[in-house]
C-alpha cells in the first residue's frame, strides 16, 4: 500500500479509479477487485459482514504478492451477491485497520460472477 494522497475526484464527482495496489492510507476512493473470501458473524456478535478483496485471482504457481483491501458493512449479517469470485467496483474511505486497509459500508457494483459447475 502506498503513502500517497487520495486521487483526484473523476470527472463524475466522484473519486478517480485506482488499483488496489495504488491505494492511498487514508482517503476515498474508487477500485475494482475480486472478492476471496467473506466472513460471516456469529448470532451473538454485533452485526457485520466483511470480505477481503484482492487485485487478481491468484493460480497455480502464481508467487506474486497480492494487494488486500477489508471491506466490512456494518448492521448486516450477509450482503445479496457478495461471495467469492465476484468482481466489484467499490466506492468509500479508505483507513488503516489492524495494518489492512479498510474501507466501511461502501457503495458497491457487482461487475460480473464466477460460474459455479
Amino acid at each position: 500500500m502506498a503513502d500517497k494522497a487520495a486521487r483526484p475526484a473523476a470527472a463524475h464527482g466522484g473519486p478517480a479509479s485506482v488499483p488496489l495496489t495504488e491505494l492511498p492510507v487514508r482517503g476515498r476512493v474508487d477500485c475494482t477487485g475480486f472478492i476471496e473470501s467473506v466472513t460471516y458473524q456469529p448470532a451473538n456478535e454485533q452485526a457485520h459482514f466483511s470480505a477481503i478483496v484482492v487485485d487478481r485471482i491468484a493460480h497455480r504457481g502464481d508467487t506474486g504478492p497480492l494487494t488486500r483491501l477489508r471491506v466490512i458493512w456494518l448492521g448486516r449479517r450477509k450482503v445479496p451477491g457478495i461471495e467469492p469470485g465476484t468482481v466489484l467496483r467499490l466506492e468509500g474511505m479508505v483507513t488503516p485497520r489492524d495494518g489492512m486497509p479498510t474501507m466501511f459500508n461502501p457503495r458497491y457494483e457487482i461487475l460480473s460472477r464466477q460460474e459455479h459447475q
